[in-house]
C-alpha cells in the first residue's frame, strides 16, 4: 500500500507549488558562503604559515580556537533560533561570522588570528541550527532529508569556489585582501534573506495549497523546552554522540586536505586547486544522494528509522578506503579516495542532521541540533590537537586516516544503540 501511495504523494507535491525550494536555495547559498569563509585558512595555510612563522601545532591551535567558539556558539544559537526564529537568528549569525572573517585580513599574529577565528566560529555556529530550523518550518517530514541534503551541499560548493577564487585574489592582491573581498561581497546574501524569508504562514508568496502541504504532518504542541531537560533523553545523545564521532573528520578534510595534497604530491597554491575542486564536486553529489536515498526509501514504504540507518551504514562503508590514501602514489587516485570519503561523510551527515526532526517536536529541534553541534565541535577541538601533534611528531597522515576511516561505523552503532527505533519523544 505504501509503495502505491508514494507516487501520488510526489505528484501532489509537484502540483501545490515550489516556493519552499526558493527557501532551500537561500539556505544553500548561505552554507556555501559559510564554507568559503571557513575553508580559506586551509587553502592559505602554507602562505600564512610562511609569512607569520607558524608550526604545525600553531596552525592546530588557531583551528582549536575556531572550534572552541563553534562549540560555545552552536549551543547558544540552537536556543536562540528556537526563541527568535530562523529569520532573525540566521541574520545575527551571518553578521557575526562575516565580521570575524573580514577581521582575518587585518591581523598580524597567531593570537590575533585566533581571536578573529573565534569570532568567526561564534557566528558560523548559527548556520546549521538556523538552516535546520528553516527546513523544519518549510518542509514536511518526507522532504526534510532531501532539503537538508541540498542545502548541506552548499558546503561543497563553498569548498569548490574557495580554491577557484582565493588563489587568484591572493596572487593579485595578497592573502589579507582575499579575506576582505570575500567578506564584503557576501553581504548580498543577507539582503536577500531579510527580504525573502518569512515563516510559511506569514509569506505572501506561498499558495494555500503549498502551505497545506508543508503543514500536512501532525502539528506539534507549542511550548518552550529547556535544553537542560533535553540532556536527559537518550535520543539527544544518539544525535550528539554521532556528531562527536563524525564532525572531527569533516574538520580534518576541510582544514588539512590542502596540506595533505601539497606535502604528498608537491602542489602549491595554484596547482592544488583542481584536485580540491574535484573532491568537493564529488562531495556535492554525496550530500544530495544521501538525502535523496533515505527520502526515496521512505517513499517506498521504509520507516524513517530504517531509511536513515541503512543509508548511514552504506555511507560508513564507503569512507573506509581512506585508510589507503597515504599510500597511493598517483595524485588523482588519491583525489578519488578522498572525494569518496568526503561524499560519504556528506551523505551520512545529511541523514544524521535529519534525525532530530524525526524524534523531537519542532520547538526542540534547534536546541537538540545545538547540543549536537557543541559536542561535535568539542570532538573537532580534540581532533585538531591530535592532528597537529601527529604531524609534528611523524610527518605522516597514516594514523590520522586510520581514525577517519573507522569512526563512521562506530557512529551508526552508537545511534542505533541509543535510539533503536528513532521513536518520537512525546513525553517532553
Amino acid at each position: 500500500m505504501a509503495s502505491r501511495e508514494a507516487p501520488a504523494v510526489a505528484a501532489a507535491a509537484d502540483k501545490v507549488g515550489r516556493y519552499r525550494w526558493v527557501i532551500c536555495a537561500l539556505l544553500f547559498a548561505a552554507t556555501a558562503i559559510n564554507y568559503v569563509d571557513r575553508q580559506m585558512i586551509g587553502v592559505l595555510k602554507s602562505t600564512i604559515s610562511g609569512e607569520l612563522g607558524w608550526s604545525e601545532t600553531t596552525y592546530a591551535d588557531v583551528i582549536f580556537w575556531f572550534q572552541a567558539a563553534y562549540a560555545i556558539g552552536y549551543l547558544t544559537f540552537g536556543k536562540l533560533v528556537d526563541w527568535v526564529g530562523a529569520r532573525i537568528g540566521y541574520s545575527i549569525a551571518f553578521v557575526i561570522w562575516t565580521l570575524g572573517h573580514t577581521l582575518c585580513g587585518f591581523v598580524g599574529s597567531a593570537f590575533q588570528f585566533s581571536v578573529a577565528r573565534f569570532i568567526l566560529g561564534i557566528g558560523e555556529s548559527g548556520n546549521f541550527p538556523a538552516g535546520l530550523k528553516a527546513v523544519t518550518e518549510w518542509f514536511p517530514a518526507r522532504e526534510r532529508a532531501l532539503a537538508t541534503g541540498i542545502f548541506n551541499a552548499g558546503a561543497n560548493v563553498g569548498a569548490v569556489v574557495t580554491p577557484l577564487i582565493v588563489p587568484a585574489i591572493t596572487i593579485a592582491f595578497g592573502w589579507r585582501m582575499a579575506f576582505i573581498v570575500t567578506g564584503v561581497a557576501s553581504l548580498v546574501w543577507l539582503i536577500a534573506w531579510v527580504a525573502l524569508y518569512r515563516r510559511p504562514k506569514e509569506s505572501s508568496k506561498l499558495s494555500a495549497a503549498e502551505l497545506a502541504y508543508i503543514e500536512s504532518d501532525m502539528p506539534d504542541p507549542v511550548r518552550k523546552i529547556g535544553w537542560l531537560k533535553l540532556l536527559g533523553y537518550r535520543e539527544t545523545w544518539a544525535y550528539a554522540l554521532g556528531k562527536f564521532l563524525i564532525d572531527p573528520i569533516w574538520w580534518l578534510f576541510l582544514f588539512w586536505t590542502p596540506d595533505f595534497l601539497a606535502k604528498t604530491y608537491h602542489l602549491d597554491l595554484v596547482s592544488f586547486g583542481p584536485p580540491l575542486i574535484v573532491i568537493y564536486l564529488i562531495s556535492d553529489l554525496g550530500s544530495v544522494a544521501g538525502g535523496w536515498s533515505s527520502s526515496r526509501l521512505m517513499q517506498r514504504g521504509f520507516t524513517a528509522n530504517a531509511a536513515r540507518k541503512w543509508t548511514m551504514v552504506a555511507c560508513a562503508i564507503l569512507v573506509t578506503p581512506i585508510f589507503f590514501a597515504q599510500y597511493v602514489n598517483h595524485l588523482w587516485l588519491a583525489v578519488a579516495i578522498v572525494g569518496l570519503a568526503t561524499a560519504a561523510h556528506q551523505a551520512f551527515s545529511a541523514n544524521l542532521y535529519t534525525i532530530p526532526s524525526d524524534m523531537f517536536p519542532r520547538a526542540a529541534v534547534g536546541s537538540v541540533v545545538g547540543i549536537g553541534g557543541t559536542v561535535g565541535a568539542i570532538g573537532g577541538m580534540m581532533m585538531a590537537k591530535f592532528t597537529g601533534y601527529i604531524l609534528e611528531a611523524t610527518g605522516s597522515y597514516t594514523i590520522i586516516f586510520a581514525v577517519a576511516g573507522s569512526v563512521y561505523l562506530l557512529a551508526v552503532a552508537v545511534v542505533h544503540l541509543l535510539s533503536p527505533r528513532l521513536a518520537r519523544v512525546d513525553s517532553i
